[in-house]
């Protein structure tokens, strides 16, 4: 599978309604350098019960969709600024879980922004 060194959560809303280059298209005018090798980017539409996530692979983009039937997931609706995940919080926010409320002791954090 995939190895996933970071993850980047887009804070606010965006439009899903493209693919893996509308989305491709935020994470350059995000980052200078451009997607990482190994680097997730999780995007959230605006009633935040669908997510994206592109992943570059250090070869090739992976586009994965997860949507929720009858909730939201717990998506932070900040416009900007960085944000600190540890797995344990990424994998509970996937689920549609409240992620916030993990303690942030845990070791290994994912820099998410």
């Amino acid at each position: 599978m995939m190895r996933i060194d970071a993850v980047w959560l887009a804070l606010g809303a965006s439009d899903l309604r493209g693919g893996i280059d509308s989305l491709l298209a935020l994470v350059l005018r995000a980052f200078a350098g451009g997607a990482q090798p190994h680097h997730a980017y999780v995007f959230a539409n605006r009633r935040a019960d669908r997510l994206k996530v592109l992943v570059y692979d250090g070869v090739g983009m992976w586009l994965c969709t997860r949507r929720l039937q009858a909730a939201s997931f717990a998506w932070p609706r900040e416009g900007a600024g960085t944000l600190a995940l540890t797995r344990e919080q990424l994998e509970w926010l996937v689920m549609g879980l409240r992620w916030q409320r993990i303690a942030r002791a845990q070791p290994s954090p994912i820099t998410v922004i």
